[in-house]
């Protein structure tokens, strides 16, 4: 996991003009996981946001949409004083939030910073864009890795026809494979501490939609 995660960083840094990158992932019921930094102030901009609770990471998670400040030293940061206040006293200069999502499950967050103004080209916010739905699936698939023992707890045939259903449903959805449309299956069980048949009974019945939101 350790050099999976590494790997996630370093292609953000190796891909766009940053300063540096922090990638945090939300863990079902456990706290949320900062799975690496490429610095020692990457990793502080984002316990600070952890810690106060407010901050541009947490607009990014609740929008499910990049949150882009190409000059933080300029503004006023009336949605969270307290982190503007915190961020005078660092280098960054400017940061770009974008959220790691998979159909309608977070992932997490990834957080980039640079020590100079400056806001990102079109081409660069794609290339971010693109990283970061990698490095979704990644932390999904290495987060979400099946358990031998899951098919036995899903019950009768009828149950697995249903989570078959779900599947096919999902697919449709996403545009994937039939293996990504049941990992999200699971992610999100996953998630909200339901059984995989719960939360296909949630697709079948129209209750759960993975339909990806609009590119922002």
């Amino acid at each position: 996991m350790d050099d999976l995660c590494s790997a996630l960083c370093a292609a953000f840094m190796d891909a766009l003009p940053i300063s540096g990158v922090a990638l945090s992932a939300f863990t079902g019921s456990e706290r949320e996981t900062t799975l690496c930094a490429s610095d020692a102030l990457a990793a502080r901009l984002d316990e600070l946001q952890f810690d106060l609770g407010e901050g541009p990471r947490w607009e990014a998670v609740v929008t499910r949409s990049p949150v882009l400040l190409p000059d933080v030293r300029s503004m006023t940061h009336e949605k969270w004083p307290v982190f503007g206040t915190a961020l005078a006293g660092t280098a960054a200069q400017a940061l770009f939030v974008f959220p790691l999502a998979v159909g309608a499950v977070d992932i997490g967050v990834v957080e980039l910073y640079r020590t100079t103004p400056g806001d990102l080209t079109e081409s660069e916010r794609a290339s971010a864009r693109v990283l970061a739905d990698r490095a979704a699936w990644s932390l999904l698939r290495q987060l979400l890795v099946p358990d031998s023992g899951e098919d036995a707890g899903i019950g009768l045939s009828a149950s697995r026809r249903e989570i078959h259903q779900a599947t096919g449903m999902v697919l449709a959805q996403i545009g994937g494979t039939a293996a990504e449309a049941l990992l999200l299956l699971r992610a999100h069980a996953f998630a909200n501490g339901q059984t995989v048949r719960e939360t296909s009974d949630e697709v079948l019945e129209r209750r759960l939609d993975f339909t990806p939101p609009p590119d922002a």
